[in-house]
C-alpha cells in the first residue's frame, strides 16, 4: 500500500469537535448566539488577554484592528515585507499607505534595526501603526519593536496568525503573545493549517476594552442598540461590516482550544525531530533561525536550502517531493514585488525579503504526524537534493 500524502499542513478534527458542533447545530442560535461569547472568552484566558473579540477570518481581525484602532487614509504604517498579503492589505482597505520593512534574510522576522530604517524612509509622515509579523511561530523583538514604534508615535498591531501558544522570554517571565504587554491589539486566524482550526476563523486580542467593544461593534455593520430604546430599535454612527463568527464555528474553535496544549507540543516534539535529523544536511538545508527569546508553537517547518549551490530549482525539487508523497509551500512571496505594490510605490530593494524568499521551503507539520513521518520527510528531501 502507497504511503499517505503528507501535505505541508492540515487541521486536526476529532469526534469530539464534530459532536461539539453537532450540538451547535441543535440550538436555536446558529449565529450571534452564547457560543461566540464563550469562545471568546476562552481564548482571552488562553493567552492572557484582558478581551478577545471573534471575527470571520484572519484578514478580518487585521481589518478591524486598524478601524478600531482608528487608522485612516493618509496614515503610514510599517509592515514587514516577508508575510502574507492580508497583513498589507489591511492596511489599504482603510486608505492608509504601507511602508515595507525588510526582514532578517535567516529568521525572516522583521528587527528593530529594519523598522528603524523603515521609520526614517517614512518621515516626515506621521507613522499610525506598526504591524511585526511573528513567522512560523517565532516571536519578533516585540520590546523592541514597541519602544520604536511609541516614539513614532505609532501603535503595534501584532499579526500573530502564526503564533498562538508562542511566548517570549522577557526577563524572567514568558509572555504569551497576544497578552497585549507590547501592543495594541493581536489578530490570529483558525484557518485549518493553523494551530487550532474552525475551518474559517479569526480573533482579535486586546488589553483595551474601549478598542474591543469597537471591533464588536464594526464586526457588525456598526450597529449599536441603545439601553433604554424600543426592542426592535438600532443605530449606526459609522458603517461597519458583517465580519461575524458564527456559533457553529465557534463550538468548533472552543472544542479546539481545550486541545491547544496537546497540539502544541507535538508540535514541538516534531520540531525538534526535524532539527537532529536535519543537521547531516547543513549547511546546505538549515532550519531557519529562531531569536533566542522567541519560545514557539511552531506552525510552519521552515528550511533554507541553497538551491543554487546545489544546482536544482525549488520547483524541481517540490516537483520530486510530491512524487514521493510529500507536500510543500513557500511563505512567502516578498509582498513589496507584487504588481499592486510595485504600480503604486515602484521597485524597492529589500535584500533581507529576498534572501529569504530565495531560500525557503516549508516542509510537513502538523499534530497528526509522527516521528517515522518526519524521518520520512527528510530521507525524501535528502535523496531527492543528492545529499543522501
Amino acid at each position: 500500500m502507497a504511503e499517505p500524502f503528507l501535505p505541508y499542513g492540515r487541521q486536526t478534527i476529532e469526534d469530539d469537535d464534530i459532536a461539539a458542533v453537532a450540538a451547535a447545530l441543535r440550538d436555536d442560535l446558529l449565529t450571534t448566539g452564547p457560543r461566540v461569547e464563550a469562545f471568546e472568552s476562552a481564548f482571552a484566558e488562553a493567552v492572557g488577554a484582558e478581551h478577545a473579540v471573534a471575527c470571520a477570518n484572519g484578514t478580518a481581525a487585521l481589518h478591524l484592528a486598524m478601524l478600531a484602532l482608528g487608522v485612516r487614509e493618509g496614515d503610514v504604517c510599517i509592515v514587514p515585507s516577508t508575510t502574507f498579503l492580508a497583513t498589507a492589505n489591511c492596511v489599504r482597505y482603510v486608505g492608509a499607505e504601507v511602508v515595507f520593512a525588510d526582514v532578517d534574510p535567516d529568521s525572516g522576522l522583521m528587527r528593530p534595526d529594519d523598522l528603524a530604517q523603515a521609520l526614517a524612509r517614512a518621515a516626515p509622515r506621521p507613522v499610525a501603526a506598526v504591524l511585526p509579523v511573528h513567522l512560523r511561530g517565532d516571536v519578533a523583538d516585540l520590546p523592541a519593536i514597541s519602544a520604536l514604534a511609541q516614539a513614532a508615535g505609532a501603535v503595534v498591531v501584532e499579526d500573530a496568525c502564526h503564533a498562538l501558544g508562542s511566548r517570549l522570554r522577557h526577563g524572567g517571565d514568558a509572555v504569551l503573545v497576544g497578552s497585549g504587554r507590547w501592543s495594541s491589539a493581536a489578530t490570529f486566524s483558525f484557518h485549518p493549517v493553523k494551530t487550532i482550526a474552525t475551518g474559517e476563523g479569526g480573533m482579535v486580542a486586546t488589553p483595551d476594552a474601549d478598542v474591543a467593544e469597537r471591533l464588536r461593534r464594526l464586526r457588525s455593520h456598526g450597529m449599536v442598540r441603545p439601553a433604554d430604546a424600543d426592542p426592535w430599535w438600532y443605530e449606526m454612527a459609522e458603517p461597519g461590516f458583517n465580519y461575524r463568527l458564527p456559533d457553529i464555528l465557534c463550538a468548533l474553535g472552543q472544542s479546539q482550544l481545550a486541545k491547544l496544549p496537546r497540539f502544541a507540543s507535538a508540535r514541538q516534539a516534531l520540531a525538534a525531530r526535524y532539527a537532529a535529523i536535519l543537521q547531516p544536511l547543513a549547511p546546505a538545508v538549515r532550519l531557519a533561525r529562531a531569536p533566542a527569546a522567541s519560545l514557539s508553537v511552531p506552525h510552519l517547518m521552515s528550511v533554507l536550502i541553497d538551491f543554487e549551490g546545489l544546482g536544482t530549482s525549488r520547483r524541481d525539487l517540490m516537483e520530486r517531493l510530491r512524487a514521493r508523497g510529500i507536500g510543500s509551500q513557500v511563505h512567502y512571496i516578498p509582498v513589496h514585488t507584487q504588481p499592486y505594490y510595485r504600480a503604486r510605490y515602484g521597485d524597492q530593494s529589500l535584500p533581507g525579503a529576498q534572501a529569504w524568499y530565495d531560500r525557503t521551503l516549508s516542509l510537513p507539520l502538523y499534530p497528526a504526524m509522527t516521528v517515522q513521518d518526519v524521518d520520512r520527510v527528510v530521507e525524501a528531501l535528502a535523496e531527492s537534493l543528492g545529499l543522501a
